[in-house]
């Protein structure tokens, strides 16, 4: 039972066999290009299918376009890794967005999986928005059978909006992770024994560390860190002898210092992995244990390699709330918080007061994202749920509450039906001035 109506509520019969007709019709040809000047994402194609088709005038398909816009501009945040598990209702215009921030260097790995596999279409689109800048499509797909990859390539914010067909509803799971970008520059190393980052100060604070330093075994093998041509190899003071590598297709450089071999030659191509010298201690380091300074030089400058190369990935915290409650009606047991994240610390938006009716869209972790009826969305501890199968108590149907409506708002909602003055009902839940109710005929809406 949906306590909002996000579909095309009183659509006569007609229209609605319409709507059948020209979907079907829709659904059976998804290929292929609509403007053939200008490529677009899946998820543009099948608006631009639902305007051709006229069906972008009725109020589903109206509804379904505004949803794609007014779905990033309340984007919820979370923190990767991530995953979540939720449910597309086929009966609502169902939409969700996300918000987290990458840091340059960063491989973003996302992970989508639908049940069921057939008639259940869920387009993905991702977005990166530098910091002070605008947002960009990076990435679309109608369906992944692999995870989708991607570098960040500035540090900032990556939206991302889940979005499906009309009158396609299912399971899906949603899992977001990060990683390096870039082989590790030490041969049987890791990114536990870099021992002096990135922006450490040096010479008395004099000037500030452009790398990271690895500490390894004297003449351990320097590995390319990805695939790429040698630009330069040479000595200087501070870095001894160096080795400089351009990555294919990037615009940076990788930087190699303190070596006490080097192996590799100007103009030479090399693949990830293979050896570029030997790990050693000259420049201004033979005072020091033998170490690899490893350092990203950009256009702007040096930037900190650890993203790059961290070999520290974290996997998202298992779901422990229950998906069998999943397009769930339930009500707040206690008051509680909605939360815009699941970060521990985030400031909560909204005081929700015991009995508070809500739509459970989706579990990660111990908490659910929830639907008020208003449309709102947000966090909340899966433990602060209850079913409402159980009535609060009972209601004396008064002559102000015989309209019984399906959602509660008097302005917009629809009369469902009249209850008779003096019968009773079982009160479910409660939302602002209006109350959840059931009648003996098992019949639920909303009276004030």
């Amino acid at each position: 039972m949906n306590t909002k109506e996000t579909t095309a509520t009183g659509l006569d019969k007609l229209t609605g066999l319409y709507l059948t007709l020209m979907l079907a019709s829709l659904l059976s040809c998804k290929s292929g290009q609509v403007n053939l000047f200008k490529p677009a994402s899946p998820h543009e194609q099948y608006q631009r299918k639902l305007v051709s088709s006229g069906l972008d005038k009725t109020s589903m398909g109206a509804a379904w376009i505004v949803s794609s816009v007014a779905v990033l501009q309340k984007a919820l945040t979370i923190t990767i890794p991530y995953q979540e598990t939720g449910y597309f209702p086929a009966e609502s215009i169902s939409a969700a967005a996300y918000r987290f921030n990458v840091v340059q260097g960063q491989k973003i790995s996302i992970e989508l999986s639908r049940k069921p596999l057939r008639q259940f279409m869920l387009y993905i689109d991702i977005w990166e928005q530098p910091k002070n800048g605008a947002m960009k499509l990076i990435a679309s797909a109608d369906t992944i059978d692999n995870a989708l990859e991607f570098e960040a390539k500035v540090s900032g914010a990556v939206f991302i909006r889940l979005q499906t067909e009309l009158l396609r509803g299912g399971q899906y799971t949603l899992n977001i992770s990060a990683g390096p970008s870039l082989g590790f520059p030490v041969k049987s190393s890791n990114s536990r024994h870099i021992q002096s980052i990135f922006g450490d100060g040096r010479d008395e604070n004099s000037r500030k560390h452009e790398g990271v330093d690895i500490f390894a075994p004297f003449r351990t093998p320097a590995l390319a860190a990805a695939e790429g041509t040698v630009t330069r190899v040479n000595e200087n003071n501070l870095g001894g002898k160096v080795v400089w590598l351009r990555p294919k297709d990037k615009d940076y450089t990788l930087y190699y210092a303190h070596l006490d071999l080097q192996l590799a030659k100007e103009g030479q191509l090399v693949h990830t992995g293979d050896t570029l010298g030997l790990v050693g201690n000259t420049g201004n380091a033979r005072s020091t244990p033998a170490h690899l300074h490893f350092g990203i030089y950009t256009p702007e400058g040096a930037v900190d390699p650890m993203p790059f190369v961290n070999t520290v990935v974290t996997t998202a915290a298992r779901i422990s709330s229950s998906l069998s409650n999943l397009n769930a009606t339930m009500r707040i047991s206690g008051k509680t918080e909605l939360y815009n994240a699941t970060e521990r610390n985030a400031p909560g938006i909204l005081s929700l007061q015991a009995g508070t009716v809500v739509k459970v869209n989706a579990a990660n972790s111990s908490w659910y994202k929830i639907e008020l009826p208003d449309g709102r969305t947000g966090f909340i501890q899966s433990k602060a749920l209850t079913g409402i199968s159980k009535p609060l108590r009972k209601l004396k149907v008064g002559p102000l509450q015989q309209d019984l409506y399906d959602h509660p708002d008097s302005l917009s909602a629809a009369v469902k039906l009249r209850l008779r003055t003096g019968s009773t009902v079982d009160v479910l839940g409660v939302y602002e001035n209006y109350q959840l109710v059931r009648n003996d005929s098992n019949e639920t809406g909303w009276v004030r």
